[in-house]
């Protein structure tokens, strides 16, 4: 009974700090759009004329692996941002890499 009981316990611990780590995620995603070069991403990404980065995710045109390579390459009107995302205080807080930080962002994004 007490074997059960503690790998129940352990269950529900791995559970709450996923949960944990989800909701860090998403704090700083919100973080980088938020104040990506200063005014955030939403300056352009939230014109209607200018591609709307939630439903396209939402939609499927917009993968994940094309979202960063965006990010790191730019294209059209869109400037290289990693670095600037890279240089956001909340990154730098939580030690994340390129990889975490564009999964936060985009994580943010889908969330939306």
């Amino acid at each position: 009974m007490k074997k059960s009981f503690a790998i129940a316990a352990s269950l529900v611990l791995v559970a709450l700090s996923g949960a944990a780590v989800a909701d860090e995620q998403l704090e700083i995603g919100q973080k980088i759009y938020e104040r990506a070069f200063g005014r955030g991403c939403g300056t352009c990404h939230d014109i209607a004329s200018n591609p709307q980065l939630s439903a396209n995710i939402k939609a499927g045109t917009l993968t994940r692996a094309s979202f960063e390579k965006m990010l790191k390459e730019g294209k059209g009107g869109m400037p290289v941002a990693i670095a600037e995302i890279m240089k956001n205080k909340a990154v730098e807080k939580a030690g994340y890499g390129e990889d975490q930080a564009v999964d936060a962002l985009y994580q943010y994004i889908s969330s939306k």
